[in-house]
């Protein structure tokens, strides 16, 4: 952080070395205290990773290791609606590509980022749970089944 961060930002890493504190010197609570700074700043941005391995008494790049290895650790800003679309076998082959080709002309990013107004996040998974009906995406909790590309404008505007 730096010395110009605001009163706002300021206060977020002092929450964040109140999650570290009781684990100080303790590596073994590096996952516990990710999720909650997680939890705290919406991500892991790498002055985060920074404080917490050093109140932890570890390596920047184990805590990275940690980060980029679990799916639920980011290490990028979420948008404000997650949009994850189902590439699994049953999805695939009823066209999610066609799909997943469409949401990333209509949102201009791909799999994986967030759009710059920062309303949407996009990201692949492999399994929904709801086969029989792919293709399938999900926009946060809402489940958009047997999806045609050309569905996909009105879909998101009921988002925006």
């Amino acid at each position: 952080m730096s010395g110009n961060g605001c009163q706002c930002e300021q206060e977020l890493y002092h929450q964040l070395d109140r999650i570290i504190e009781p684990h100080r010197g303790q590596p073994n609570g590096l996952i516990q205290v990710l999720h909650k700074a997680q939890e705290l700043f919406g991500y892991l941005p790498e002055e985060v990773q920074r404080r917490v391995a050093e109140g932890l008494g570890v390596s920047l790049g184990e805590v990275y290791g940690v980060v980029s290895f679990y799916s639920f650790f980011s290490l990028k800003p979420k948008g404000k609606h997650k949009i994850s679309v189902c590439k699994g076998t049953a999805c695939y082959v009823r066209g999610s590509n066609r799909v997943l080709d469409r949401l990333e002309k209509e949102l201009g990013v791909g799999a994986g980022d967030t759009t710059g107004d920062g309303k949407f996040s996009m990201e692949v998974v492999r399994c929904l749970g709801a086969c029989g009906l792919g293709p399938v995406m999900m926009v946060g909790e809402d489940v958009h089944a047997r999806l045609k590309p050309d569905r996909l404008p009105a879909i998101l505007q009921k988002y925006e």
